[in-house]
């Protein structure tokens, strides 16, 4: 198989992001969150890149039309949530054709059903004219994260959790990984944030930010809630062999007494920026200029993610990028 799955930092044809429809997934921040997912398409068209922002019907159409530029593209397409991440395809190249990974998808292990999410990745491999591969087995994109020499990184409370694939084991999801994604190193972190109702998803633990350099948060403050799960995940990758840059945390965000997985992980790479999500915490503007430093290419611009963080994730979550052909 020569199959190459581009790490995210090469270069991009566009990027897809998600259009929040749903009131019930943010009970009084839907407004804000699509002003947010607004304001992180705008930004990001704005440095020239195409961004593609999927909108569900013509009144979100209406809505998305309203709030963006006229350099962001409004694609009509069904999907449930707005975590293209985790149902988007998983885009590379192999033998100069362009083939689009889909795995299954079961609503994060049964837990949030919605029509559209299981098809989205197709329908969006298909309209991008990219072939699409099936895998026998359930995997969402938020769960790895890769530097594109083959090494990857995930969680154990994530893959190998009964709620995805039941009768697979660790080497089980080892091979299926290097089969279907040319991903032949696996660096197995433990749990994921506090909060997370993904089941510890690794964009909201560590990121590749080269090769074989992970970011990965470290608490300033005794009440962070993640402090040992940082700290036991830089361990293991230190021991693993991997370059480790520690980023601030977010520290103890909370929303009506229930802890919310706020992380600066899960910014996003995109031509020339890194986009970071800001909540409103102490530690906002030393992130930028933390995780700015670890991109010197780019430009690190800090967005207001809080209402978007309200249905469960932020700006990594919600895009996807489709890559250029290596000789583009």
């Amino acid at each position: 198989m020569t199959f190459v799955l581009p790490p995210e930092w090469a270069h991009q044809q566009w990027l897809w992001i998600g259009f929040p429809h749903d009131a019930r997934e943010w009970p009084d921040a839907l407004g804000r969150a699509q002003e947010q997912i607004a304001a992180f398409a705008n930004t990001v068209a704005a440095s020239g890149q195409d961004v593609r922002l999927l909108v569900c019907d013509a009144a979100n159409e209406a809505c998305a039309r309203d709030l963006v530029s006229e350099n962001v593209l409004l694609t009509r397409q069904r999907y449930g949530d707005i975590w293209l991440r985790d149902t988007g395809p998983l885009v590379g190249f192999d033998a100069g054709r362009t083939i689009a990974n889909r795995f299954g998808f079961n609503g994060w292990g049964g837990k949030y059903l919605m029509t559209g999410d299981d098809t989205v990745g197709a329908d969006l491999a298909q309209e991008a004219g990219c072939k699409v591969r099936a895998a026998d087995w359930v995997l969402e994109g938020g769960a790895i994260d890769h530097d594109g020499t083959g090494l990857c990184v995930t969680t154990e409370q994530c893959l190998l959790n009964p709620n995805r694939n039941p009768a697979m084991s660790r080497s089980d999801i080892e091979a299926a990984l290097a089969r279907n994604l040319s991903l032949s190193r696996v660096l197995w972190l433990g749990e994921g944030l506090h909060g997370d109702h993904t089941d510890g998803h690794v964009d909201n633990l560590a990121r590749f930010v080269g090769t074989n350099h992970l970011a990965i948060p470290t608490a300033s403050e005794p009440d962070d809630p993640n402090s040992a799960i940082y700290n036991d995940a830089a361990k293991r990758a230190a021991d693993f062999g991997c370059e480790v840059s520690r980023i601030p945390s977010p520290g103890r965000i909370a929303s009506q007494g229930q802890i919310e997985p706020a992380s600066y992980t899960n910014f996003v790479i995109t031509n020339s920026q890194v986009i970071v999500p800001q909540f409103g915490a102490a530690n906002d503007d030393a992130a930028v200029q933390t995780i700015g430093q670890l991109f010197p290419n780019r430009q690190a611009i800090g967005l207001a993610s809080d209402a978007i963080l309200a249905g469960g994730g932020s700006f990594h979550c919600a895009s996807m990028q489709m890559p250029a052909a290596p000789d583009e």
